[in-house]
């Protein structure tokens, strides 16, 4: 097993399975499986390759080179908010689960943001109730921010969204404002 970035090669292999989480883990996504098959092939082509350099995916691959699990980190152009990170699209594979492929793709996507200049803060969203998600990610060092409820519809009912964040350095000083 082995975690890479993707590119649009990967694209025939992520699509499907995306669309594969979407149905399988309804509750984790805040969009639908029939949502994201609707949606055109540039927006897919964007999510693995985006080419304002605004994202990037991870893809977890089998010993048979298979896409078995993947995250991304999204970033912002907003000057206010450059220095924050958003980690999305996580998951793996029910039969490749167990094997610490979640830890190392976050690992990824944490390193990523890391290596990003000026970016120290990460944050991410979990359904209320995920508990795997949120060992997870409190093992990777987030910490709970605050939780949105009635955050998403399911066909059980509304569920809420843990907020969690994880300041990967010191802020830096911000600059005086003009006039100071």
């Amino acid at each position: 097993m082995h975690i890479a970035p993707l590119t649009a090669a990967d694209l025939p292999a992520y699509q499907p399975l995306m669309l594969h989480a979407y149905a399988a883990a309804a509750d984790a996504f805040t969009s639908t499986a029939e949502e994201r098959a609707a949606a055109p092939e540039a927006w897919w082509l964007q999510r693995v390759a985006d080419p304002a350099g605004l994202g990037r995916a991870f893809g977890a691959f089998d010993d048979a080179g298979r896409l078995v699990g993947t995250v991304s980190v999204e970033f912002s152009a907003k000057p206010k908010t450059r220095h924050k990170a958003l980690v999305i699209g996580m998951f793996v594979r029910e039969a490749a689960r167990g094997q610490g492929l979640g830890r190392r793709l976050l690992q990824a996507a944490l390193d990523e943001a890391a290596a990003r200049p000026g970016v120290f803060l990460v944050t991410l969203t979990v359904t209320e109730g995920n508990a795997p998600a949120l060992a997870l990610y409190r093992g990777a060092g987030f910490t709970v921010f605050g939780t949105e409820p009635l955050a998403i519809a399911t066909p059980q009912g509304y569920r809420g969204k843990v907020h969690m964040v994880r300041q990967l350095a010191d802020p830096p000083p911000l600059p005086a404002p003009p006039g100071a």
